[in-house]
């Protein structure tokens, strides 16, 4: 009760001031001989003390508004690119009254400026009609975090106890990195993601419906990473270090150096993590005519090094090619220790214990080699081309004793030891190509996508006999998985009106993939091929209402197709009693989603939306006499109806706000046989909020958590609820060069899981927990030169500013 509490309060604290006055204040900002100035930026400050209320950009008349402002006295000023700066007499706006600025004229600088000096601070949430945006580099909570636990916190965006990843309470998810689709899934995923430092990351991007742009795969969505690149001219750098502090210490140190002039930008990153990580896992379950009890630690020491390397050439102001490489090396050793409790039903008492260790070292090694073209001119088209070579590599084995003791006299009554070898080679080559021009007073694209995927697994599986390995042949096996996609695209948009948008696209993607299953024991799953053609349709129609209201309505076709190692269908042993087992005939999953959004005073925003998913994914723990095994399924269908409520608010010139909630509802079929019957319908509820508090010249504190209700996981797992507050504190150092940042993370110690599931004539209560609680403490320091030239940056500057006004009350798109 006591996390609920807090976060009432917190959210509650975000809300109430939705009801502001209607007063505005209007004008026009022209150059020389009063020509209007469009795309100009225009600010409106207190007079007394100059500090930020709103901000807006010109249209292409030169005229700017800004709505729902208190009374007080003001004054408007106004820049532009190549322009002076000026500002107007202070003026004094009453309530209910509007007010016409007088015209503020321009002055043409007389000569080139060196270099300008850029700062501008993005909103830790910006939430758009089409996506949410999370900027990683403005959260004090933020540090010291790895990409995973950034998205365990990420507005919207849940995970389960196996690390899969929902988002808005669905599936299937796509992972981008740097707008590029990741092949990885499952623990391949989830280890990269834990290996990427947040001093790393620039922001994380939610979208729900993407365009005809993107791939077709992903049918909850897509969820961007952007890592950070230099946009500064000269030489310059970062460095920051950070500790953890949980159940043991863990450390992160990264490192940036860049250099940018007119025709060249060379830029390089590199950060580490290195640390133990515990984590607690529980599994009670009554099967057949006997209960287990399990109880297991596993301890991780990892080791991960991120390389990111590149350069960007100009050949001219229209065309710019670039080359860049992107490295994991991720080594690690998982030490899992658990012991099983075996009791007759009948009785009731204990007649053995499952002693069991499991040792797994291994390595995961990913690198992409990317080169890119690009072009653009004045009149608005453009071209990008990007060819990419991804190579995956997984070294990995296990050792695992199986001790079964008698539980009163601890007499050892059978063992059982196995080992395995499993290494995993993944070689990806995509070719890409997108295409816009203006095309009958909107804009036109088009382009296509060329994906070959090679997958080769080899599963050595031993029996330990007096400490000798011995193959065993008849569990032993090699599975091979070759994947061809082939994606073209067409996309429009224009606007019908002044208050009409509209967006429409259609993505054709053909599929031919073939698994190869090599194994001395025949299994009817040995070879699966398939060639498959389909179409995924998009749209979006956007209507603003007037300068408070505008409403966006979207519908999105997708598809997700299963992971390589989802597919293969040997049994991977976690213990004598518990396996993963892949599933060679698991169809993709096709989602139809229709969405309807509301934005008001350019900043809140609500919407409701609608998905059905055929042939959903889900993982199930089956069972087989006394073991029990998890692997992915295709429920027959899920349905899910979401309401999602998103506010940012600006308390006082101190104190800013953000809070969103989403709740749904989601029904989940399937018939998989006698005793395997889904039928499950949850009503669901996620809240997250974060308030940031600044001192002038002194710290700032942020407050930040989430609660889930009580939902499903994989559509038998029905979990308990579960939420965690963080707090943290920044303070800036040597003239804003330096910061050093602390937070404390659940400081409730709340981040405890628990499901319970009825499936297949088995009951299963599982339940655990990460080391959640920590205390981290991290400093980064910019060094060289912060100077950015307007001649190179004059379209970027614009870009980052944009996305400062859409969030703050100016008018945007």
């Amino acid at each position: 009760m006591k996390l609920i509490t807090t976060l009432i309060i917190l959210v509650f604290s975000a809300q109430g001031l939705l009801a502001q006055n209607n007063t505005q204040v209007s004008g026009k900002i022209a150059g020389e001989n009063n020509s209007p100035l469009s795309s100009a930026t225009v600010v409106l400050l207190k007079a007394k003390d100059s500090s930020l209320i709103k901000s807006a950009v010109t249209n292409s008349s030169g005229i700017f508004k800004m709505i729902s402002l208190k009374p007080g006295s003001y004054f408007i000023s106004a820049t532009s690119v190549g322009y002076e700066k000026n500002s107007s007499p202070i003026f004094t706006i009453t309530d209910g009254q509007d007010f016409n600025s007088p015209t503020v004229t321009l002055t043409r600088i007389s000569k080139a400026l060196s270099g300008v000096t850029i700062q501008a601070k993005k909103p830790m949430i910006e939430v758009r009609a089409d996506k949410t945006v999370f900027n990683v580099e403005n959260s004090i909570n933020a540090t010291g975090s790895n990409a995973f636990e950034l998205l365990q916190k990420s507005p919207g965006v849940t995970t389960d106890k196996d690390d899969n990843i929902s988002m808005q309470g669905k599936n299937g998810v796509k992972i981008y990195i740097d707008g590029k689709p990741s092949q990885m899934s499952g623990a391949d995923l989830a280890a990269y993601l834990r290996s990427v430092n947040s001093a790393d990351i620039e922001s994380i991007e939610m979208i729900t419906n993407p365009s005809a742009k993107y791939d077709a795969s992903g049918n909850a969505g897509i969820i961007n990473i952007r890592l950070k690149k230099n946009k500064n001219y000269g030489a310059n750098g970062n460095f920051a270090t950070g500790v953890t502090f949980g159940h043991t210490p863990k450390y992160n140190n990264s490192l940036s150096l860049n250099y940018r002039n007119k025709k060249i930008n060379i830029f390089s990153n590199y950060s580490n993590n290195y640390g133990h990580y515990r984590n607690i896992f529980n599994l009670y379950r009554v099967q057949n005519d006997s209960t287990y009890d399990q109880h297991s630690i596993n301890l991780n020491n990892n080791k991960s090094n991120n390389v990111k390397a590149g350069i960007d050439y100009s050949i001219n102001t229209k065309n710019i090619i670039g080359v860049m490489v992107t490295a994991n090396f991720n080594n690690s050793t998982s030490n899992t220790n658990s012991n099983t409790v075996i009791s007759p039903n009948s009785t009731g008492t204990p007649n053995r214990i499952l002693y069991a260790s499991n040792d797994l070292p291994g390595d995961r090694n990913n690198v992409d080699y990317n080169i890119n073209y690009h072009f653009a001119d004045t009149s608005g088209r453009t071209l990008d081309v990007d060819a990419d070579l991804v190579n995956f590599r997984r070294r990995g084995s296990s050792y695992q004793p199986n001790y079964y003791r008698d539980p009163f006299t601890n007499a050892l009554l059978d063992e059982k030891i196995y080992s395995n070898n499993t290494p995993t080679n993944i070689d990806i080559y995509t070719a890409k190509i997108d295409y816009e021009q203006p095309f009958y007073k909107g804009k036109l694209g088009f382009g296509g996508k060329l994906t070959d995927v090679k997958t080769k697994n080899t599963f050595d599986f031993y029996n330990v006999n007096g400490g000798i390995p011995v193959k065993d042949m008849g569990r032993s096996n090699k599975f091979n998985y070759d994947e061809n996609v082939k994606a073209l695209y067409v996309n429009y948009n224009r606007s019908l009106s002044k208050k009409t948008t509209i967006q429409a696209g259609v993505r054709m993607e053909n599929t031919k993939s073939e698994g190869d299953l090599i194994s001395n024991v025949s299994q009817p799953d040995n070879t699966v091929k398939r060639n498959y053609t389909d179409f995924f349709p998009s749209g979006a129609i956007t209507y603003k209402l007037n300068e408070k209201n505008t409403f966006n309505l979207n519908y999105s076709r997708r598809i997700d197709r299963p992971g390589y190692q989802d597919l293969n269908p040997f049994e991977d042993k976690l213990d004598e009693l518990t396996y993963r087992k892949g599933n060679a005939f698991l169809n993709p999953q096709y989602t139809n989603s229709f969405q309807l959004s509301h934005t008001f005073l350019y900043k809140y925003v609500t919407s409701i939306s609608y998905s059905h998913i055929k042939d959903y994914f889900a993982q199930i723990i089956d069972t087989v006499q006394n073991k029990s095994f998890i692997t992915q399924k295709n429920l027959a269908q899920q349905n899910i109806f979401s309401l999602n409520f998103s506010a940012p608010v600006t308390i006082t010139k101190w104190w800013s706000s953000f809070a969103t909630l989403n709740a749904y509802h989601s029904a989940y079929l399937a018939n998989f046989g006698i005793g395997k019957k889904i039928n499950v319908n949850v009503d669901a509820l996620s809240i997250y909020t974060q308030q940031s508090f600044s001192i002038k010249k002194g710290p700032t504190f942020e407050l930040s958590g989430f609660y889930n209700t009580p939902s499903v996981w994989g559509g038998t797992f029905k979990s308990s609820a579960i939420g965690s507050v963080d707090v943290g504190v920044q303070q800036k150092l040597f003239k804003g060069t330096g910061t050093i940042k602390v937070s404390f993370t659940d400081v409730l110690n709340t981040l405890h899981w628990k499901g319970i599931s009825d499936y297949g004539g088995s009951h299963l209560e599982a339940s655990g927990h990460f080391e959640s609680q920590q205390l981290k403490i991290n400093f980064s320091y910019r060094f060289g030169n912060n100077l950015v030239k307007a001649a190179r940056q004059r379209k970027a500057a614009a870009e980052d500013e944009n996305k400062r006004l859409n969030s703050s009350g100016g008018i945007g798109q």
